[in-house]
């Protein structure tokens, strides 16, 4: 029997079969070879084969991952392995806010980076834009449209752009990734009255979010307009988002306003782009078609994927 994983936490899931029957699942033997290296071995969205207990038709044991479409991943410092968030996506929505917690553009690009690498659609999502946007923030939100990005602006709280939000998401198995405390659990709570699920403020003394969402859990929401269910992916908030994947050599070709670029400097692909005459990359920065903070954030990934040595 085929089955979606909702979530689940070491050897146990909550897998949703297609008789609609959600069921406690094992999976049967020590780890899928799919899955070797990673943190977890599955994630929600994953599709899975089931054989339901003969005892109790509400368990069963995962026997088979189907092929993935894509899946969205980091690099779990911790458990220095990479991490699935979520599988099978068709958008990947990349949680900000103007601020409480701060504004961090460099997560947002990290996240969109790993979103592009894996083929999967993101959209920025900013959260509570009832609160004061300084220049800065509306320069970047500028500078992603001008890439290419869609933004949507919402409130969880005033419930301002939710009809909008909603209506992008219906028909769709989407992933809310963010940093702990722009409101991603809020956000869902606003969508969907039902959930009622848990969330805190941020934490006094740093001003970053408390982590209330401890493990992805994939939600279906109730038919929008167009008859359509959408399908989302709350995953657990993150401080540091660290790309995997990724070769640093490679990174320029996952930036938009980059990847053109690339190979047609003096230097040709032995260019690192810092010093070189006749670089063509430096020449966009120095013009204006790269944005420095975009290209700062390049050297910031490149040397964190070069040096092993994460920064915030």
């Amino acid at each position: 029997m085929e089955a979606m994983v909702l979530g689940g936490t070491n050897n146990t899931f909550e897998v949703e079969s297609q008789d609609g029957m959600v069921r406690l699942c094992s999976i049967k033997g020590k780890i899928l070879r799919e899955s070797e290296g990673y943190y977890n071995p599955l994630a929600p969205g994953d599709r899975v084969s089931v054989e339901v207990d003969e005892h109790d038709p509400k368990r069963g044991q995962i026997i088979n991952l189907l092929p993935r479409k894509n899946h969205f991943v980091r690099w779990n410092q911790k458990g220095k392995s990479p991490q699935l968030l979520a599988s099978n996506l068709d958008l990947a929505v990349v949680v900000t806010t103007p601020a409480e917690p701060p504004f961090r553009p460099r997560f947002v690009d990290r996240a969109l980076i790993q979103a592009d690498a894996e083929r999967i659609e993101p959209l920025i999502l900013l959260n509570k834009s009832d609160l004061p946007q300084d220049p800065d923030l509306e320069e970047r939100m500028e500078d992603w449209k001008r890439l290419g990005y869609e933004i949507i602006r919402v409130s969880a709280h005033t419930g301002d752009g939710l009809d909008v939000l909603a209506a992008r998401l219906e028909g769709r198995l989407s992933a809310f990734v963010g940093q702990s405390g722009v409101g991603k659990s809020s956000l869902l709570n606003a969508l969907d009255t039902r959930l009622s699920l848990r969330t805190a403020g941020l934490s006094a003394k740093y001003g970053r979010g408390t982590h209330t969402t401890t493990r992805g859990m994939l939600f279906h929401l109730p038919p929008g307009e167009s008859g359509k269910s959408a399908s989302i992916i709350d995953t657990p908030g993150v401080r540091r988002f660290v790309l995997h994947g990724i070769e640093a050599r490679d990174l320029a070709l996952y930036f938009r306003e980059m990847e053109a670029l690339v190979g047609t400097c003096s230097w040709g692909h032995s260019c690192t782009h810092e010093h070189e005459p006749g670089c063509k990359i430096l020449e966009a920065v120095y013009a204006g078609v790269i944005h420095e903070q975009r290209y700062e954030s390049w050297q910031r990934i490149r040397d964190e994927l070069e040096t092993g040595r994460w920064t915030d």
